[in-house]
């Protein structure tokens, strides 16, 4: 049996088991594929998972030991006094628990539904005006500047955000509209790389409209709650690799 991939995992884990909750990746999941979403969550047949980005984590890590530097002092980092964001690094009891996605996240249940549902924020940034900033970063390695969130494979960051604007808000936070991207884009244009690593960090402005996530969850109930499989996303690598592979076998 492989070590990196268990197909079936317990049922704990699965909707209905006293493990599951609705994550932010779950949420994405489904808008991505409901039948990856169901046989995942519903039956406990996962996908495989891609290889893990450690060089992004690295680089997530050491952002966030940067800005908690500023938050203990209550002053604003560099990067958003260079893009003229009027906030500081929130500080909150809670803040290692919202950024930890093992020890829940921020999370919120929702009644109507029964469902409690999860996201590990990167960071939480406040403005003079009590305002909550909801903030992610990234980091990648492309030759093009990164300006803006304008690539069709970037819309589940947007999601993302919305997501944790959506969390925030049922918690009794005043947020706002507007999350921000903290990109760093590795340069390999440097002659060498002598033990070193330089990025270009800019900070994306996204306004977010988070109306659509209670009308998601509640089909994503729907959808959990019944017994028939849900029809696979016409764009979903993975049902049409099951599907051909289905039909090789059969021939």
């Amino acid at each position: 049996m492989s070590t990196y991939y268990t197909p079936s995992r317990n049922s704990n884990w699965n909707y209905g088991g006293k493990n599951w909750r609705l994550s932010r990746s779950k949420i994405d999941l489904f808008m991505e594929c409901p039948r990856c979403f169901y046989l995942d969550n519903k039956l406990g047949v996962k996908r495989p998972p891609g290889f893990p980005f450690t060089l992004n984590s690295a680089v997530d890590a050491l952002l966030k030991k940067e800005f908690d530097k500023y938050r203990a002092k209550g002053q604003a980092h560099p990067l958003m006094e260079k893009y003229g964001i009027d906030a500081v690094p929130f500080k909150h009891k809670d803040m290692n628990e919202w950024r930890n996605a093992l020890k829940g996240g921020v999370a919120f249940l929702h009644k109507p539904t029964g469902m409690l549902v999860t996201g590990a924020v990167d960071d939480v940034w406040i403005k003079p005006n009590d305002e909550l900033i909801v903030v992610d970063y990234k980091a990648t390695s492309k030759a093009e500047e990164i300006v803006a969130l304008d690539k069709d494979w970037q819309d589940g960051y947007k999601r993302q955000a919305e997501v944790y604007q959506w969390l925030l808000r049922q918690n009794g936070f005043k947020v706002s509209d507007t999350a921000y991207f903290v990109y760093a884009n590795g340069d390999t244009e440097k002659p060498g790389f002598a033990d070193k690593l330089e990025f270009d960090t800019r900070v994306i402005p996204y306004k977010g409209n988070a109306d659509w996530v209670e009308g998601v969850i509640f089909e994503i109930k729907k959808c959990l709650d019944s017994d028939k499989i849900p029809k696979a996303d016409s764009e979903c690598d993975y049902c049409a690799y099951r599907n051909a592979v289905e039909e090789q076998l059969k021939s």
